[in-house]
């Protein structure tokens, strides 16, 4: 259990781009990605705002594949071979079992769900499209790109609501630092911005009616978005021997449940969540110098945060660097915390803190050092990733300069 992970390529796509850069570039710029939602058919919902992906890239998905992948699981593979390309990986017959794949989502293939009811019980069909079960599967995007990239190691998929890119990532490390792999594609994905899943958040009544402010004293609520974040993780001696270009370790992992309520958070479990990632890592609270804030917008979130991150860091907390990049990408569910991954690498990359972008108003309960609206150069060695979802299921990653 001692190997070292570490990351050497990334790809990802949501509102604010289709590839890993032009993602960074919005993050970093502070460029919100928020919007009316023009692509998707949403029926009788008039008005409503989210971060959707204007046009997919071109690609080369093989056209029987792809008749049977919801858009959540193209969004993954389109991802998934970015960051396969970056880390300049190829695999062949001799090492394709230690080459693997978990790709978390919270939600699965709405999509597909969504039509299959239409056609079922609105439209009076009497049997759905051949592929609906597959596509609507949460491990369906972990299939499809263990098949397109031919990934035959360990492959599954891992559905933790908001929280599931990084319990994705989290399984995919340990996979590596338990030998059963060298090389680990991980990351997360959703495509929600369908009627269904839009009408369930709008009866919990924390959707946002204009955009994402979080920390901002003003703010009025989550924003929706879709996306997917994928990374190559290889064991330290694996990428070394092949003189990979290593872009981040991944340090540390912390888990932790709340065993509390299913949609209100609480803040022992957050607190306990980053103090496990600090010793995981074996960190003091004074080594880290960014964390990208869990975020979401919301009054309950925000302030529950603050308090977990002043509980866990103590005075630190007065100089270190906080955002919510959700500002931008908006709350991409699944595949929120993969595309966050992304802001921490590059920040350690670049020596920049991405902005929490909207903010207007400082809330004396949200008492940190949110970045507003402008990036600010610092020196980033140690870089942490909050992750909370419904139910009090919690994920946090700490990433290292190498």
């Amino acid at each position: 259990m001692d190997r070292r992970v570490v990351i050497t390529g990334m790809g990802g796509l949501c509102g604010l781009g289709t590839d890993a850069a032009s993602l960074w570039t919005g993050m970093r710029e502070g460029r919100s990605a928020i919007g009316p939602i023009v692509n998707s058919e949403l029926h009788e919902l008039k008005g409503m705002i989210g971060a959707e992906i204007k046009a997919l890239p071109e690609h080369d998905i093989d056209r029987r594949q792809l008749v049977s992948m919801d858009r959540f699981s193209v969004l993954a593979v389109l991802a998934a071979h970015e960051a396969m390309r970056q880390a300049g990986l190829s695999w062949d017959e001799g090492n394709a079992h230690r080459f693997g794949a978990t790709v978390g989502s919270g939600f699965g293939g709405w999509d597909a769900t969504e039509k299959a009811y239409r056609t079922l019980l609105l439209g009076g069909a009497t049997r759905t499209e051949l592929f609906f079960g597959v596509k609507t599967m949460p491990s369906a995007a972990a299939c499809q790109v263990s098949m397109s990239l031919g990934l035959r190691g360990p492959v599954f998929g891992v559905t933790s609501a908001c929280a599931s890119g990084n319990h994705a990532i989290a399984s995919a490390v340990d996979q590596i630092k338990c030998g059963r792999a060298d090389v680990m594609l991980a990351g997360g994905s959703d495509a929600p911005l369908v009627w269904m899943v839009l009408k369930g958040w709008e009866a919990m009544r924390v959707l946002a009616p204009d955009t994402c402010r979080p920390f901002s004293a003003d703010r009025k609520g989550v924003v929706v978005g879709e996306g997917a974040g994928m990374a190559v993780l290889e064991s330290y001696e694996h990428a070394a021997a092949r003189g990979a270009r290593i872009l981040a370790e991944v340090a540390g992992v912390g888990l932790s449940g709340d065993a509390s309520h299913i949609a209100a958070p609480a803040v022992h479990g957050p607190e306990a969540a980053m103090r496990a990632c600090l010793a995981d890592a074996g960190l003091n609270a004074e080594d880290v110098d960014y964390l990208n804030a869990h975020g979401t917008g919301t009054k309950a979130n925000d302030q529950m945060e603050t308090a977990a991150i002043r509980r866990v860091f103590g005075d630190h907390a007065n100089s270190l660097s906080v955002s919510s990049t959700k500002s931008t990408h908006a709350h991409c569910l699944g595949a929120a915390s993969a595309l966050e991954m992304i802001a921490c690498v590059m920040a350690i990359q670049e020596g920049v803190v991405p902005p929490t972008a909207n903010y207007r108003e400082p809330d004396p309960n949200c008492d940190l050092d949110v970045t507003p609206n402008v990036p600010r150069e610092r020196r980033v060695g140690v870089a942490m990733s909050n992750a909370f979802a419904m139910g009090g299921m919690n994920a946090v990653l700490a990433f290292r300069k190498v």
